[in-house]
């Protein structure tokens, strides 16, 4: 191996000629212009991105903020004219006052609501232990006296902290009698901006700090809270992962550290809101980038190296390996073309034989087919046959009458049904129509009605009382509720209280849900495949689901299947709900 290494040094030093060592050159230079002009480009690039990045995120705070403000602003005007409210201040019988509170807080999601009297006495509060505090003083009370329009009001607590109240008087016949006063759930937005990198703080007409994710800084205009040095805030714990970099245009200093600086306005009294974002990311994207470029052009000059020594070993065995490769392709190609030509035979009689076993698949398929979907109407008309048997005995015609007419209909249904049959492979649209579900759902629970009062089952249906409409085939859609139908008659068979539910919804899709008490599904991943089924020989070939999920394919739809929690079966068909043009237009 040292040999070898040697040989190959000694022929690389004449073959590097003046030109390789130029080509080296422009190479090395190349790759200096190329890393010294993406570091200025991507800095200015990254720097704008980030910078776009928090002032949408301002945007997004200030905006959160402004909306809180408002909806909480058309709250005093509306339990002023509360009447249960003017009522106890009239009678002063407050016993549920502060209950009326508490179930408006939950609606409103303001922090808390109090219900003064004329003295400004506290007589219903969301928090009880405010009861009886005397508030006369208190600038939202004072405000609210004064003037005939809700009132906003900051309060700054003993801690430091604010509170943002709205107030307003409650009048009754022109005469004040009370107060209602809103505190404002702001101090939320602090905990969420406490999460991201920046440091936020918001401040009023005057400067004053009243909003910040680091609580020394509230009360404070923005140099003073910028010259706090005892407790860590949040902009400072992000500066201590970030060194400095001096190319990049710093908006703000924070001991010695450049940030970047946003600021806006808050469309409330005066108030700005203004975010400091830290330049960490930016060097550390843009440095990841130059790494990869340097490494490149390292593995180019690399390449360029190990490529002189080799071409002159590369030419001299060149022509010996290329007559040999010339033989080799010339006899893998004459295997290949013998290859193709037995390959194209054995296709041919492939293809006569998988069209035969479709033929074949298909008529198979069929028949069972067929025998299945007139068990249930044959069913059917037994059963009327032997009532209307029942009836003329009992000298009742007209009622005799009825089960003819409805056995006429399954005789109908049995052709529709073996013509729909016959069309099953073609999987066309041609009959498709605006289809109201709750009808399609009567037909075939009507259809169903002889066998599921035989089995005295209880029948619990839940539809919307407006149309639910999807575009389908009325009777494929018929065809797929029966055999939900069925499959949950015969789940129920042995249970002591047999019941079956029926829903249906109308959204975004037109759902149907049928759910049965029966013992439940075993093996959900075969339950759709063609002769799969669970019932006794002579009870069920195992074509009805694989039948009824292939229809509602067909309508654009999906049937699914599950276990319920509390035990059974439960099957939703999931079809596209028709569009409001197409609804108005039929």
């Amino acid at each position: 191996m040292a040999s070898d290494i040697n040989l190959q040094g000694t022929a690389i030093r004449p073959a590097m000629s003046w030109r390789g060592r130029l080509a080296v050159l422009a190479i090395t230079v190349l790759g200096i212009a190329v890393v010294w002009y993406t570091n200025q480009w991507l800095t200015e690039r990254f720097t704008e991105s980030t910078r776009n990045r928090a002032e949408v995120r301002q945007a997004l705070y200030s905006g959160n903020l402004l909306s809180e403000l408002q909806r909480n602003s058309v709250v005093p005007l509306l339990l002023s004219r509360d009447p249960e409210l003017i009522n106890a201040l009239n009678f002063d019988d407050y016993t549920q006052a502060s209950q009326r509170l508490i179930s408006y807080v939950q609606e409103i999601g303001a922090a808390a609501l109090m219900l003064l009297d004329d003295t400004g006495r506290v007589v219903g509060a969301t928090d009880r232990s405010r009861i009886g505090g005397n508030h006369r003083t208190d600038a939202y009370f004072v405000d609210a006296q004064r003037s005939a329009d809700t009132v906003f009001t900051i309060f700054r607590t003993q801690s430091g902290a604010f509170n943002f109240y709205y107030s307003r008087k409650i009048q009754d016949n022109g005469i004040m009698i009370g107060a209602i006063v809103v505190e404002v759930d702001l101090r939320k937005f602090e905990q969420s901006w406490a999460g991201i990198s920046d440091a936020v703080f918001v401040t009023d007409s005057e400067g004053q700090i009243i909003l910040s994710t680091e609580p020394r800084w509230r009360g404070l205009d923005e140099a003073g809270a910028l010259s706090v040095q005892s407790a860590p805030s949040a902009i400072e714990r992000a500066i201590r992962a970030t060194t400095d970099w001096t190319a990049l245009p710093p908006d703000a200093y924070l001991k010695g550290e450049a940030v970047m600086r946003t600021e806006n306005r808050i469309p409330f009294r005066g108030w700005r809101m203004t975010s400091f974002t830290t330049y960490a990311s930016v060097r550390e994207r843009v440095n990841g980038v130059l790494a990869l470029e340097i490494m490149g052009f390292a593995l180019l000059l690399a390449g360029a190296f190990y490529m002189a020594g080799r071409r002159a070993r590369a030419r001299s065995m060149f022509f010996q390996q290329e007559s040999a490769e010339l033989r080799q392709l010339n006899d893998a190609l004459q295997r290949e073309i013998a290859e193709r030509e037995r390959a194209e035979k054995n296709l041919e009689v492939a293809e006569q034989t998988l069209a035969q076993s479709s033929k074949l698949a298909a008529l198979g398929e069929m028949s069972a087919a067929v025998s299945h979907e007139l068990n249930q109407p044959l069913a059917a008309m037994k059963t009327y046959l032997a009532g209307a048997k029942l009836l003329l005995h009992r000298k009742r015609p007209e009622e005799a009458l009825s089960s003819f007419q409805r056995i006429d209909d399954l005789i109908e249904r049995m052709g529709a049904i073996t013509r729909q049959l016959k069309s099953y492979a073609r999987k066309g649209g041609d009959a498709f129509e605006p289809i109201d579900i709750r009808e399609s759902l009567s037909s075939a629970l009507s259809m169903m009605e002889p066998q599921l009062k035989e089995g005295n089952i209880r029948i619990n249906r839940s539809v919307p009382r407006h149309p639910v409409w999807v575009l389908a085939d009325r009777v494929r859609l018929e065809q797929v509720i029966i055999n939900l139908l069925r499959n949950a008659f015969d789940a129920t068979k042995r249970v002591r209280e047999p019941a079956i539910e029926i829903l249906v919804s109308g959204g975004s899709s037109a759902i149907i849900t049928v759910r049965d008490n029966g013992p439940g599904i075993e093996d959900l991943d075969n339950l759709f495949e063609p002769f799969y089924t669970t019932k006794a020989p002579g009870d069920g070939v195992g074509l009805g689901l694989a039948i009824s999920s292939g229809i509602v394919n067909d309508l654009g739809g999906r049937l699914t299947a599950r276990n319920g929690r509390s035990g059974g079966a439960v099957f939703e068909v999931r079809l596209p709900i028709l569009d409001k043009e197409i609804e108005a237009a039929e």
